[in-house]
């Protein structure tokens, strides 16, 4: 019997939002909290799986090359399976035992921090020798292909290449990077709503259909080609709401860009009012906030915040608050009380 071990972090997104599936401009920052895989090999072709998370079911088992779906937590594990076979690399059965310290469905990238654990644990087990890229494209096929999320690929990236010290700014058309390190004058309070989506289901994979039309509309491939063109003109060219939605992308590029100058310039008054920019757009031309959402933004700007925005895909979820130094938790805690729920996730870095 072989043992494996791995772990892989989740992540917040600083700035840049909806933008990865439209090959935009990213700003994601790792978290210390993530998820562990300890899988053994089996003398078997069955799959069996435990998690310590409060999610159902707390254990499941399915044979390999027969990973059917049934809309549980699972199917990230059939599908790697499934996505990993399909490719032609040769995988035996395996237990594995699941930990998290993640929330999860609060927009910090817990599936994805779980389906790369669990692709290094298999890659060492079963000698696959898989490397960062390849790690973060077959995270990225399973959970579009197999589990059906739209999703682009800033998670899998974050979870593999980001670190809680920077903020990696990434260039989604060609996946180049940048550490961009954090101001020690800064910290950022990840606090969840305690409301929840699911990316597989409902408006995040209708947002991405918004952008494909709006892209069949203007005759470019995405929409990244609008930059530096003028916006005005182009909106006029799209019925609602794919002009809603073609501004959100096109000024979050922008803000993704304004948030690099502002942190290399130590700029952190101008950073907080680009977060809050982001929040409004996402909630006026994306769509994406919920009134919790909403309630926490504003009462993490009246508790002293430099910024808030939600984080993640939207529609439940956390939102980030920017405080100066040494005040992101006392911060919080004014939020969670007038907010009567929630909790602080996280404090970065």
């Amino acid at each position: 019997m072989r043992r494996a071990s791995a772990h892989a972090p989740g992540r917040i997104n600083l700035i840049g939002e909806h933008t990865d599936y439209n090959d935009g401009l990213v700003m994601p920052i790792a978290l210390r909290l993530g998820v562990t895989v300890d899988a053994r090999s089996r003398d078997d072709a069955r799959v069996q799986v435990t998690t310590n998370a409060a999610i159902a079911p707390r254990d499941a088992s399915y044979q390999l090359g027969a990973e059917g779906k049934d809309a549980t937590w699972v199917d990230r594990v059939r599908g790697i399976t499934a996505t990993l076979r399909q490719q032609g690399f040769a995988i035996g059965g395996f237990d594995a035992e699941v930990r998290s310290d993640l929330p999860l469905g609060a927009g910090v990238g817990s599936s994805a921090a779980f389906a790369i654990a669990l692709l290094r644990s298999l890659s060492g087990l079963f000698d696959l020798a898989l490397d960062d890229a390849r790690l973060a494209q077959l995270a990225h096929q399973a959970e579009t292909e197999f589990v059906g999320a739209r999703a682009g690929m800033l998670d899998q990236l974050a979870s593999v290449y980001g670190r809680p010290s920077d903020a990696l700014f990434i260039d989604m058309r060609d996946h180049a990077t940048r550490a961009i390190p954090l101001p020690s004058s800064i910290q950022l309070a990840v606090i969840d709503s305690g409301t929840r989506h699911e990316h597989a289901t409902g408006g995040y994979n209708r947002r991405r259909e918004e952008c494909e039309a709006a892209c069949r509309h203007l005759g470019i491939a995405s929409l990244r080609e609008l930059d530096g063109r003028p916006l005005d003109t182009i909106l006029e060219r799209l019925p609602p709401p794919l002009d809603r939605r073609v501004r959100h992308v096109v000024t979050e590029n922008a803000r993704v860009l304004e948030a690099g100058a502002a942190l290399d310039a130590r700029d952190d008054a101008r950073l907080g009012l680009l977060l809050s920019a982001s929040h409004r757009s996402l909630r006026d031309d994306y769509e994406v906030s919920t009134p919790e959402l909403d309630r926490l933004a504003e009462l993490a700007t009246a508790a002293g915040a430099l910024g808030s925005r939600l984080v993640g895909g939207g529609f439940g979820g956390s939102i980030i608050a920017l405080a100066r130094r040494s005040t992101a938790k006392d911060l919080a805690a004014e939020v969670v009380h007038g907010y009567n729920g929630g909790r602080l996730v996280a404090v970065v870095p």
